[in-house]
């Protein structure tokens, strides 16, 4: 599925209960959740994931890669939280159905969606990265990607990037002016920001490592974000390796804060594994992700929140398998993830809103 901002996980067991789920309203939930109530439900097949809302706080804009909706594979759509029913139809598509797409993200006003495409590389869907037996998990960086903006009809209004490489992962500043994405345009995978219209391009990260993954704070003055950092030369020549080929091993990363221009950079997590989804909550002062730093197998990802020091961590999340790109509505009151609960011992992969306790 979509590269971590950008590669979702493709669960390959079924769905395992670690705790209690609760019965009622909350059905959806399980016991330890206490951060959220009143979830619903608003996706029900096929692999779903990285939601994102609108600045009002009504919209959701997410990628599928739903059959039934005739894609074979990730394509972007968007829906209203209150008013859609996607049992019943499906939700407006906003890619042109050609290539992979990824990374979507409401532009100010709400009119308009900002996405990844690889589609002027080619019409049909990509390869995925294959995976040998008993070999790493590999998610592949399409060098075909590009970040375009289109309206809510899928009318294709702009292309933001056009230097060769990888151009994705693309998120807005909550105060409307920046946007925050990930490229190989220097040859290594690194944060870069740009004006709200696309120029004044700067590179911000520029360690080697996979920088990626970027949400900025709710005042819009720091980033959050995943990165991959080496301890040993075979780790970084392993890495490297990879970014030839056009791959990236995604199964160790940490989450690291810098100001918008790059500035006091920090490692906020050394838990190990793999540690991704970052995005700070309400009042800037936390942030929540996705890890399987926990977990006996690499397979299982809650979502646990830290302050913005690194201290303080707490787990949000029960599901036995998969939880992760959270992201609070900018009103603060919800809370979108992604998760195999209620998949029916499936591989699907829905999307979920509740409402968010303090």
């Amino acid at each position: 599925m979509r590269f971590l901002c950008a590669v979702l996980l493709i669960v390959v067991v079924q769905s395992m209960a670690s705790a209690q789920m609760k019965s009622g309203a909350d059905s959806l939930l399980y016991e330890k959740e206490k951060h959220l109530k009143n979830i619903k439900q608003l996706t029900f097949a096929a692999d779903n994931a990285e939601a994102y809302w609108s600045f009002n706080s009504k919209m959701l804009t997410f990628q599928s890669n739903n059959k039934a909706w005739g894609n074979q594979c990730d394509q972007i759509y968007y829906l209203d939280v209150k008013k859609s029913n996607l049992r019943k139809k499906q939700p407006q598509r906003i890619s042109n159905g050609e290539g992979r797409t990824t990374c979507s993200f409401f532009m100010p006003g709400n009119k308009t969606i900002l996405y990844a495409s690889t589609h002027l590389g080619g019409k049909e869907c990509p390869k995925d990265a294959e995976r040998m037996p008993g070999g790493k998990y590999l998610w592949p960086i399409y060098d075909t990607y590009d970040i375009f903006i289109a309206d809510l009809k899928g009318n294709i209004k702009k292309q933001l990037t056009s230097t060769p490489g990888y151009d994705a992962e693309a998120t807005v500043s909550p105060k409307g002016d920046k946007i925050v994405f990930t490229s190989t345009r220097n040859g290594d995978l690194d944060l870069y920001t740009m004006d709200i219209d696309g120029s004044n391009v700067k590179q911000i990260t520029h360690e080697i490592g996979y920088d990626g993954g970027a949400f900025f704070s709710p005042d819009g003055k720091k980033i959050v974000f995943r990165a991959s950092r080496f301890t040993t030369d075979e780790e970084k020549k392993e890495y490297l390796d990879y970014l030839k080929q056009g791959l990236v091993a995604p199964t160790k990363m940490e989450i690291f804060t810098c100001n918008v221009d790059g500035s006091d950079l920090k490692q906020i997590t050394h838990l190990g594994k793999a540690n991704w989804a970052p995005f700070y909550t309400p009042d800037g002062k936390k942030i929540i992700f996705s890890s399987n730093h926990h977990g006996n197998r690499g397979f299982q990802f809650n979502l646990f929140m830290v302050n913005e020091d690194g201290s303080g961590l707490e787990q949000i999340t029960f599901d036995g398998v998969f939880d992760s790109f959270p992201m609070f509505s900018p009103d603060g009151k919800k809370l979108v993830f992604s998760s195999n609960r209620n998949n029916k011992g499936t591989r699907d992969t829905n999307l979920f809103v509740a409402e968010w306790v303090d």
